[in-house]
């Protein structure tokens, strides 16, 4: 029998409700599994005391249970997860990764926490990020890096890399995460697991600590398509609490539902396949493909013709929400003071100096600039101008295809600290996964194989981006192309 922590979501749920082991033996498997290797991944920030308790309490609610109440319970009952530490949990420290909220302890869950509650799920604890989830490796946390449990020498991605690498090294069943411009999707390619950024409020932001609330979306993350399909079902829908959510609809409009690949037309953007892209992720993702062609789909070239713009435009308008967002953390209201301040000004100054990492302050002073008068109108208004540009690519060619398909980034994962000195080398992991947040589409990572790095075989990420508000068939269609690669 496979170790508990192994298993997927369902196989554990069915386990559960069949009576095959407890709760307790679930969660203790996961537990027991970071305390033997997160002292080295370090995907963890903090593994909640409480978890074992929370356990014992399901057990005895199903001791109280006949068959058919054990068969009616939600999937997600008893199902240990990791939470992104920008996420709030009522009692518990939520620091985004960041020495300006090291001592905040969170009043109230956040929506997608209060969701996850009601459905019986088990927090094991929160995971490291970038911090404000401003990175694409985890290096950036005020706390340590996080180390990919694929190979310790590399990054797991950032933002999210400690759910990533959780998920990955079977720390947890799986784990939500938070995609500002791939932070959800570019850590699963790299630790070779499924992650899924919703359409733009599909899924609430209230109660998460944000970088740039234009863009971001909580995700899932897991071990398959299937059991981040679950986790999705019990977080997203409308929340009064956030006012860009909306109840969940089908969209597709008569369009048939893809119930064979030979019913899928994917389009893959020529732009997706220039240069940056590594050699081997190239093969990998091209090998998929042709595993969906041979089995019956329809590939048909396509254009994005201001993908090339989509980082450059990303990188205007995030550090711009970002300067504006995190004025309120200045040492009076929020956040981290600096001690033996003199003056007012002393406090802002030295507080936010001390508090914030290079990155977020990096972001900051981009943002200030671009939004500074002179040159408001030539960067943030153009920005926004070439965001609707970018946005109506993808309507146009939805028109004609059912899905896009291509690689979730350029490279496989790279060494820890090589793209530490060298910010604009660290922006460019994000080159294929900005746009759908700029584009407010729903968008999923899977893995298709691998890429040889330096006598490693390293996870390599199919990227599936599917129509806005159709997130029901993005899980359709990846579970079609999870089955056949």
């Amino acid at each position: 029998m496979k170790s508990l922590n192994t298993l997927t979501i369902h196989e554990a749920g069915e386990g559960i409700r069949n009576g095959d082991f407890s709760v307790t033996d679930l969660v203790s498997s996961c537990l027991n599994a970071a305390a033997a290797g997160d002292g080295d991944i370090h995907a963890y920030l903090e593994i909640f005391g409480d978890a074992r308790r929370e356990a014992a309490a399901r057990d005895a609610e199903l001791a109280g249970y006949d068959a058919g109440a054990r068969r009616r319970l939600p999937p997600l009952f008893g199902i240990p997860l990791a939470v992104k530490d920008n996420i709030l949990i009522a009692g518990k420290t939520c620091a985004a990764g960041s020495r300006m909220l090291e001592e905040y302890t969170a009043s109230y869950d956040a929506t997608v926490i209060r969701r996850l509650k009601k459905h019986g799920a088990i927090f094991t604890g929160r995971t490291n990020m970038d911090e404000f989830a401003m990175g694409g490796s985890t290096e950036n946390s005020a706390y340590g890096p996080t180390k990919n449990p694929r190979d310790t020498a590399r990054v797991p991605g950032g933002s999210s890399g400690g759910s990533a690498a959780a998920v990955a090294a079977d720390m947890c069943l799986g784990a939500l995460g938070s995609d500002t411009g791939g932070s959800i999707r570019q850590p699963a390619a790299f630790c070779g697991i499924v992650g899924m950024k919703p359409t733009y409020g599909a899924v609430s932001r209230h109660g998460v600590i944000p970088m740039a609330a234009s863009l971001n979306q909580i995700g899932p993350m897991a071990k398959c398509v299937a059991d981040a399909a679950i986790l999705f079902e019990a977080i997203a829908g409308a929340d009064p609490f956030d006012t860009v959510t909306y109840e969940r609809r089908d969209t597709r409009a008569g369009r048939p539902e893809a119930k064979s690949i030979k019913d899928l037309t994917i389009g893959v953007p020529r732009e997706y396949f220039g240069t940056g892209l590594d050699a081997g992720v190239a093969r990998a993702v091209k090998d998929a493909l042709k595993k969906l062609q041979d089995a019956g789909a329809t590939l048909e070239d396509i254009s994005l013709p201001h993908a090339s713009f989509a980082l450059a435009t990303y990188y205007i308008i995030v550090p711009s929400e970002v300067s504006a967002d995190l004025a309120r953390f200045d040492g009076v209201r929020y956040g981290y003071r600096a001690p033996d301040a003199a003056t007012l000004a002393d406090i802002y100054a030295r507080s936010r100096a001390m508090g914030f990492g290079a990155e977020v302050k990096r972001r900051i002073m981009l943002g200030t600039y671009a939004l500074s008068a002179g040159y408001y109108d030539a960067y943030y208004v153009k920005a926004q101008k070439v965001r609707r540009l970018i946005r109506r690519d993808f309507e146009a060619a939805f028109e004609r295809v059912d899905v896009i398909a291509g690689p979730t980034t350029p490279t496989p994962a790279f060494a820890l600290g090589e793209r530490s000195r060298d910010p604009l080398s660290m922006y460019l992991a994000d080159m294929y996964t900005v746009a759908a947040n700029l584009a407010g589409v729903p968008a999923l990572s899977l893995p298709a194989g691998h890429a040889p790095a330096e006598g490693s075989l390293l996870p390599v990420g199919l990227q599936l981006t599917a129509p806005r508000y159709e997130d029901d068939a993005l899980f359709e269609v990846a579970r079609l192309v999870e089955s056949l690669i």
